[in-house]
């Protein structure tokens, strides 16, 4: 792979991470905890985007390990452990911890990422 072929790639992962945690937020925008609790859909929209963003820092782990390491600040392997647990363990999957995941640490992770992005990856409006 050329290098411009893996920069393309690593610009899709980190745009695809972003994307995925803005969406992730913006469907429990103005929800109250209970009521994320009971409602099955956004429960899945929510998981699905962690798992993309847990799949897209696995593949950046994988096959960008320079920029990985470059940005320790980036919990990489917090993010593919929990893909990791979501997909192996759906029936599993602890509510609670998706529900603060989402209001705890993906503001923090889009602030991470809006920072390496913007060194050239196209940020998502």
């Amino acid at each position: 792979m050329s290098d411009d072929e893996a920069k393309a790639r690593l610009d899709n992962y980190l745009s695809h991470m972003l994307e995925a945690a803005q969406l992730a937020r913006q469907y429990v925008q103005g929800v109250p905890k209970d009521e994320f609790l009971t409602d099955r859909r956004t429960q899945q929209a929510v998981v699905l985007n962690l798992m993309t963003i847990g799949e897209a820092a696995a593949r950046i782990v994988n096959e960008c390990k320079e920029f990985a390491t470059a940005h320790p600040e980036i919990p990489w392997a917090q993010m593919r452990g929990m893909r990791n647990r979501m997909v192996h363990g759906y029936f599993d999957v602890d509510l609670n911890i998706v529900w603060d995941t989402v209001q705890s640490s993906l503001p923090q992770l889009e602030a991470q990422l809006r920072t390496v992005t913007d060194s050239g990856v196209p940020r998502l409006s």
